[in-house]
């Protein structure tokens, strides 16, 4: 049965067993520091993690949690902001509930994402598939390393994940939805702007090391490729 730890800063309300999530709360915290020292103890599910948290902020919670473990999160927040849902999951959430949230909402995007953890394919793939050798960028999948031109881009999973996805298919025309579906599963709930937005990000990212390419191309009416030869 998962285990689940709940951090919440409102106290009096982080008792959330009637929800009858497919679980147990086993554990609680008030602050970051705290949920950090306890989560360090044990081995958890799934966490929920409270954005707005004294001491430390969620999202800095999640980003040293990200450092240790792929344990899933997903990020509870009264902030509905598209840029901080994006930063939330760039920075290794996996999912952003806003509050205030339906129960039966939360209780299946929980089981939503346990389904995604157990089997996630851009993950396994991009962390087990051959290394990746275009002209001027390099993706070792046993490291997440990626050299363009030999000096390395500091990427976050996701954006590793994409990078890898377009990478590995040269000059192929990706949807939105095959992207979604590839890198957040088919039961994610988040729309397109999920992905114009990791790809911008990456762009960037990729932009500023190559100098002039981002190797990652729009396909006007489609989506997305990687241009190999860039």
């Amino acid at each position: 049965m998962p285990v689940f730890w709940l951090i919440d800063v409102n106290r009096d309300k982080r008792n959330l067993s009637l929800l009858q999530l497919p679980g147990e709360i086993l554990g609680q915290g008030g602050d970051g520091q705290e949920a950090l020292t306890l989560i360090a103890r044990e081995n958890w599910d799934l966490v929920m993690l409270d954005l707005m948290l004294p001491e430390i902020d969620g999202w800095s919670v999640c980003k040293e949690i990200r450092k240790n473990t792929t344990t899933p999160i997903i990020m509870l927040t009264a902030r509905d902001a598209e840029m901080d849902r994006i930063l939330g999951l760039d920075l290794g959430a996996d999912d952003y509930v806003t509050k205030p949230f339906s129960p039966r909402e939360l209780v299946a995007r929980v089981k939503a994402v346990l389904r995604r953890s157990k089997s996630d394919p851009a993950s396994i793939n991009s962390a087990t598939g051959s290394a990746i050798n275009h002209p001027g960028i390099f993706i070792d999948p046993g490291s997440h390393q990626v050299l363009v031109n030999g000096q390395e881009v500091n990427l976050t999973p996701k954006e590793y994940d994409l990078l890898y996805h377009l990478a590995r298919s040269p000059n192929r025309a990706f949807t939105r939805s095959e992207l979604l579906e590839a890198l957040w599963g088919y039961d994610y709930y988040g729309d397109a702007r999920t992905v114009d937005t990791h790809v911008n990000r990456l762009r960037d990212k990729l932009v500023k090391v190559s100098g002039a390419s981002s190797y990652i191309a729009s396909v006007w009416g489609v989506g997305y490729k990687f241009e190999a030869g860039k």
